[in-house]
């Protein structure tokens, strides 16, 4: 289903107490599929109560950059409405800081099974 150029990150933040997506799953979760050939978020989805805010939260993530962090928390700022606005951004920001850890990661591997000459 996703190319093998794809990566799956999941990004966490704590949400406030009362918030429905807290008393259902204790945290807030965004997972996305990041292409590493250039970037670009393929695929996102989030712990919601309700089907369309993860539709919604998609829409908004889907082909854009991973590290297009102010444009990305532009657009959930003046788009997302939910309860959970500023985790939303925050669960972004985690993955953001996962995907570069993967990214190095991968890196250092490459580099490991290079062959010597």
């Amino acid at each position: 289903m996703f190319d093998k150029d794809t990566i799956y990150i999941v990004g966490d933040a704590q949400s406030s107490s009362n918030n429905p997506i807290t008393q259902q799953f204790s945290a807030f979760f965004i997972g996305l599929v990041v292409d590493t050939s250039n970037d670009k978020i393929v695929e996102a989805a989030c712990s919601a109560t309700v089907q369309l805010t993860s539709d919604f939260a998609r829409s908004i993530f889907i082909g854009h950059s991973i590290y297009a962090s102010d444009e990305i928390g532009e657009e959930i700022r003046l788009r997302y409405f939910g309860s959970s606005q500023k985790t939303l951004i925050a669960a972004f920001k985690d993955a953001q800081k996962k995907y570069k850890q993967a990214i190095t990661a991968r890196s250092k591997a490459e580099i490991t099974k290079q062959p010597t000459s």
